[in-house]
C-alpha cells in the first residue's frame, strides 16, 4: 500500500484500488489530492500486472463530496484561479475517463459535486443503497466545463442532465438508477463483495478483447469527424492474432477455464 497526502493506492491481484481518504470532510478533494490521483492512475497504466481498477472513499459516509469549498479561497478565488484549477482537475479526471483498462465506481454514501463528475468517468457505477447524489453547481454559483458536462449527457442523457442541473437537489439510487446514473444499486454490507464479484469476472477475462471494446466504445462517443476507426480495427485484428485467442478456444474444447495473458 502506498499512501500520498489523503490518497490511498493498493494492489491486490490484478485490481488497482484508489481510495479517497479524507473521511473527516465527506472525502471533500483538495488540489494536491486530484494531482496525487493522477500519479496513482498513471501507475496503475503502467503496471501489465493490473486488470481493472476500483475507485472508492473511505469513512463509509461518502464516495466523493466534492471539492473542498474551504479551499476555494486559496484554490478559485478568481477567474485565472479558477482556471489553473480546472486544468489540473480535468488532468486528473481524463486520467480516469481515458484509462486503458476497465475502472468501476464503489459508491457508498455521499456522491456530490466533482465526486458525480469522477463517477461518470468510471465504466462502472455500483453503488449502496443509502447513497445520495447531487450536483449542487446552481448553489454555488459555479460554471461547469464542456468536457465534464458531456460526460455526465452520455450517461444519463440531456433531460436528467438538465434537472441534475437545473435542481441542485440530491436524489437517492433509485433515482440514480432509472437516470442509468448507476449500473447497480445492491445493499451496503454487500457492496464490496459484489465488486469482488465483478472484478473476479474481469480480470479472469482476455484483456485484448476488453481494451479494444472500452477504446471503440470511447470513439463512438466521439465526434464522428474525431474517431480512429482504423484503431479500432487494428486492436480487433490484434485480438484475433493473440496467443489469447488461441487459449480461448482450446479452453472451450476442453471444457476448463482459459488462462488469458493479454498477449
Amino acid at each position: 500500500m502506498t499512501q500520498t497526502d489523503k490518497m490511498l493506492s493498493r494492489k491486490e491481484g490484478g485490481v488497482g484500488i484508489v481510495t479517497f481518504n479524507n473521511p473527516e470532510r465527506h472525502n471533500a478533494v483538495s488540489l494536491e489530492m486530484w494531482e496525487a490521483t493522477k500519479r496513482i492512475l498513471d501507475d496503475f497504466a503502467a503496471d501489465d500486472q493490473i486488470r481493472v481498477v476500483v475507485v472508492t472513499g473511505a469513512g463509509g459516509k461518502a464516495f466523493v463530496s466534492g471539492a473542498d469549498i474551504s479551499r476555494f479561497e486559496n484554490e478559485r478565488a478568481n477567474l485565472d484561479a479558477a482556471r489553473a484549477y480546472g486544468a489540473k482537475t480535468e488532468a486528473a479526471y481524463a486520467s480516469i475517463y481515458d484509462f486503458p483498462k476497465p475502472t468501476i465506481a464503489m459508491i457508498r454514501g455521499y456522491c456530490i459535486g466533482g465526486g458525480l463528475g469522477l463517477a461518470t468517468c468510471c465504466d462502472l457505477r455500483i453503488a449502496s443503497d443509502n447513497s445520495k447524489f447531487a450536483v449542487p453547481a446552481a448553489k454555488l454559483g459555479l460554471g461547469y466545463g464542456y468536457v465534464g458536462l458531456k460526460r455526465l449527457v452520455d450517461v444519463v442523457g440531456p433531460a436528467f442532465a438538465k434537472e441534475i442541473f437545473y435542481t441542485a437537489r440530491q436524489f437517492d439510487t433509485q433515482e440514480a438508477l432509472v437516470m442509468g446514473l448507476v449500473n447497480r444499486v445492491v445493499p451496503s454490507a454487500e457492496l464490496e463483495n459484489v465488486v469482488k464479484a465483478i472484478t473476479d469476472m474481469i480480470c479472469a477475462n482476455a484483456p485484448l478483447t476488453i481494451k479494444a471494446v472500452k477504446y471503440t466504445v470511447g470513439e463512438i462517443l466521439k465526434d464522428e469527424g474525431k474517431r480512429n476507426v482504423a484503431r479500432t480495427t487494428e486492436m480487433v485484428e490484434k485480438c484475433f492474432t493473440s496467443r489469447d485467442y488461441n487459449e480461448g478456444r482450446a479452453a472451450f474444447m476442453e471444457k476448463r477455464k482459459p488462462v488469458f495473458t493479454g498477449t
